[in-house]
């Protein structure tokens, strides 16, 4: 038992070695390495949930022998640093490289940190020099971007765009001789994405900047979809048309409703690719937070990610026929509008997310919630109490002071009266003795 503890011990100080602990001196040694650093707080509920995930995180990158550091910051200690880092929430990841710093906002998982952590400890566009390689990349990765040439002023495009958004996906550069032969090219250079089973080539007359185009190519053209996905595809521009599903009880409906838009996700591409993302969610709790309301499984829903207008079709969609409409409805704006950013709705909001708040503390915990929200409403009754009281007590003080004046004006009215009275009383004692002396 003694040996196993030690054993533990032991483990426990070489996976927190792997997580440097920073202080004030790190932006004086951030440019010596390449860093992924965790910006926290000691009392945020998500900071410490996220820390056994960035332990093996730090272990990870030390086996596998990656170039990166991974370190940990209190960034209510070093608040000058955190600044410096532009660190507004927590917590907050961020790879720093040289004087550039990109944050990291996808899952806290540890496999899709470490990807983050390595495409961009990497040089900004990776080399594919033969077939082989060209083949594995392909399989490993569900979008693929790839310029193809030699040095051009579209070379010079690519690799700029590269550089801002390598912190969303992989950039390559090959010749056109290790390409499949499946692909063939009317002219080089070109840029191409491999996605869907097949390759798409960039247009600049039919599909604007390349950077808008990446942004909108870089995902699957039918996706599954969460919180942090759907952050992501904000970026985009699109319209996400979001079938949502109980992927552990599916139903017939769920299945054929599911079908109906992967369907049109692959054979409507180039109608709608510019304009609509396609995706499932499993189940609506999500959903229902951002709507403020309730949505039925399974449904379908066209949302704006950036503005979180919302869009759901007057009747359950049952066919091609009827998805089509719909989409088409809202993409020519005959379709009615929900939510939004607007005053209103942001006044709403406030009031959701404290209710969302209120009750989530008192299901997960309601002694916790007992005290958080019965303290603060018990302090501010008994201050009520003494405010009232004190005011009681300073009416009767003057009531009573009035009283004791009163009085005093009455005893002096009394006196004031009295004194003549006396006065004749002695004055007629002393004629009636100088009468009897007279006598």
């Amino acid at each position: 038992m003694f040996h196993f503890l030690i054993t533990v011990c032991l483990w426990s100080t070489a996976v927190f070695a792997f997580v440097e602990e920073l202080d004030g001196s790190f932006k004086d040694i951030k440019n010596d390495d390449v860093w992924l650093v965790d910006f926290y707080a000691p009392w945020c509920g998500y900071c410490k949930k996220l820390e056994p995930v960035w332990n093996d995180v730090g272990a990870e990158l030390k086996r596998s022998g990656s170039p990166v550091r991974i370190g940990k910051m209190d960034a209510t200690a070093f608040t000058g640093v955190a600044s410096d880092f532009g660190v507004r929430g927590y917590p907050t990841i961020k790879l720093i490289k040289g004087e550039a710093s990109y944050n990291y906002k996808g899952p806290r998982s540890k496999d899709a940190i470490i990807e983050f952590a390595n495409r961009l400890a990497g040089p900004v566009l990776r080399s594919l020099p033969s077939k082989q390689m060209f083949e594995h990349v392909l399989r490993r990765h569900d979008v693929l971007f790839v310029y193809v040439g030699g040095v051009s002023p579209l070379k010079d495009k690519y690799t700029e765009m590269a550089s801002e958004l390598i912190v969303h996906t992989y950039f390559f550069s090959a010749l056109e001789d290790v390409l499949p032969e499946t692909v063939t090219l009317n002219e080089v250079p070109a840029v191409l994405v491999f996605k869907d089973g097949g390759h798409f080539v960039y247009d600049e007359y039919a599909d604007g900047s390349l950077s808008s185009w990446v942004s909108r190519e870089r995902f699957l053209s039918y996706l599954p979809i969460d919180g942090y996905t759907l952050y992501d595809l904000g970026d985009t521009g699109k319209l996400v048309a979001i079938v949502i599903i109980d992927e552990k009880n599916p139903t017939e409906d769920s299945i054929r409703l599911r079908n109906l838009v992967q369907r049109v996700a692959t054979e409507y591409r180039d109608h709608y690719n510019r304009d609509v993302q396609f995706g499932h969610m499993d189940g609506s709790e999500y959903i229902n937070s951002l709507i403020m309301g309730e949505i039925s499984v399974p449904s379908i829903i066209m949302l704006n990610a950036t503005s979180e207008q919302y869009f759901l079709p007057k009747k359950p969609v049952s066919t091609l026929e009827e998805l089509l409409l719909f989409i088409n409805s809202v993409l020519d704006g005959t379709a009615e509008g929900h939510g939004g950013d607007g005053v209103i709705q942001r006044v709403k909001r406030l009031a959701y997310d404290a209710k969302s708040t209120v009750q989530s503390v008192f299901r997960s915990s309601p002694i916790l919630g007992c005290f958080l929200f019965g303290l603060p409403v018990a302090v501010i009754s008994l201050m009520c109490y003494v405010l009232c009281t004190a005011s009681a007590a300073d009416d009767g003080t003057e009531d009573l002071k009035q009283d004791e004046e009163d009085e005093d004006e009455e005893d002096e009215e009394d006196e004031g009266q009295g004194r003549p009275a006396l006065l004749d009383t002695t004055e007629e004692t002393n004629k009636s003795i100088m009468d009897k002396k007279v006598d």
